[in-house]
């Protein structure tokens, strides 16, 4: 079973629409496989999106997942494990999966979906708590944070590829996501926080350049190290939203080679962290999807499945232009010949 989490410790990325495009297009050229997508986040727009999205009426459906007498996401897992938090109980997964296409047909049918649940932020302080309890010889930290990878490996038969969507923020349930992560993607963006945003995703997973040394004890990675955990491989970073106009040879040059730097320099000294031996294969650019993003996101649909031709958003009609749209198809196809 592979793994891959797309996550950044900055919001408006692109994280989301990107997971969304690669999920779908990864499935649609891997028929044979089945594939799981778990929404981490307590937005829930990865589930949204697949669920239908604005105009297939992805919202309701979400809603009537967390509505089952047992809530099918990933905040009804974590309700059932809250009362025995350090015990690994018979997990029934398909309780908290849904079949993607069962609600919109736009998608492959050969995704399943955890959704997303914004009662994770409810849970959070309690699993937290629950993370940092002393017990007389019990990791309790660890035996929590794997309460992800314990779901996980209860399907590791059914599923060949799992991909998790994540909050920007590196609460408890993004640890949780990261730790159970083989191949970590980074979609970072052609500004000055974006490439701050670089350096801390490499602070809080690896815990390089701490601020203070007082802070190493408690870092996620001394922390896995501790319970010999593996910490996820970096596999891609991907340059989102380049202008569709100007690419890379814009004024955002200056940033975007400045992102090369920290990564070819990160990369030097610490090989075993990432999924390529060479920079240049983990980098990618990726233009901004524009008009053609906003219908495929309002309907819920992959850009594959879209035509270059008008529809209709919220009453309005809008033009996907055919040049624009097959831009994004070779974008998303560029990510998933990387997988």
């Amino acid at each position: 079973m592979k793994i891959y989490t797309f996550w950044n410790n900055k919001g408006g990325t692109g994280k989301t629409s990107l997971a969304f495009q690669t999920i779908c297009h990864y499935a649609h050229k891997h028929p044979e496989q089945k594939i799981l997508a778990v929404d981490m986040c307590p937005q829930a727009n990865l589930s949204e999106l697949l669920l239908g999205g604005l105009e297939g009426k992805g919202s309701q459906h979400l809603m009537s997942r967390h509505g089952n007498t047992k809530r099918a996401s990933i905040g009804g897992y974590f309700q059932d494990r809250l009362p025995e938090p350090y015990a690994v109980k018979q997990i029934q997964p398909e309780d908290f999966i849904t079949l993607v296409s069962k609600f919109n047909s736009n998608i492959p049918s050969n995704i399943h979906l955890i959704c997303g649940d914004p009662i994770l932020e409810l849970q959070s302080n309690a699993v937290s708590t629950l993370a940092n309890t002393s017990i007389p010889g019990t990791d309790t930290w660890i035996k929590v944070i794997n309460w992800v990878s314990d779901l996980l490996m209860s399907t590791k038969e059914e599923y060949d590829v799992v991909f998790l969507d994540t909050n920007p923020s590196f609460s408890i349930y993004t640890q949780m996501a990261l730790a159970v992560t083989k191949f970590l993607i980074l979609p970072t963006m052609a500004d000055d926080s974006s490439k701050r945003a670089i350096e801390n995703a490499f602070s809080l997973i690896y815990g390089f350049r701490l601020p203070h040394p007082i802070y190493a004890d408690f870092a996620f990675s001394k922390r896995m190290q501790i319970a010999h955990k593996p910490l996820p491989m970096v596999h891609l970073i991907i340059k989102n939203r380049l202008t569709q106009y100007m690419g890379a040879a814009s004024a955002y040059s200056a940033v975007l080679e400045t992102i090369d730097s920290i990564v070819t320099s990160l990369q030097k000294n610490n090989q075993h962290i990432f999924s390529h031996t060479q920079t240049k294969d983990m980098l990618l650019d990726v233009r901004d999807f524009q008009t053609t993003g906003v219908v495929a996101f309002a309907r819920g649909c992959p850009f594959y499945a879209l035509e270059g031709r008008s529809y209709s958003i919220q009453g309005r009609r809008i033009n996907v232009r055919r040049d624009y749209l097959q831009n994004c198809i070779e974008a998303v196809d560029a990510i998933v010949a990387q997988l």
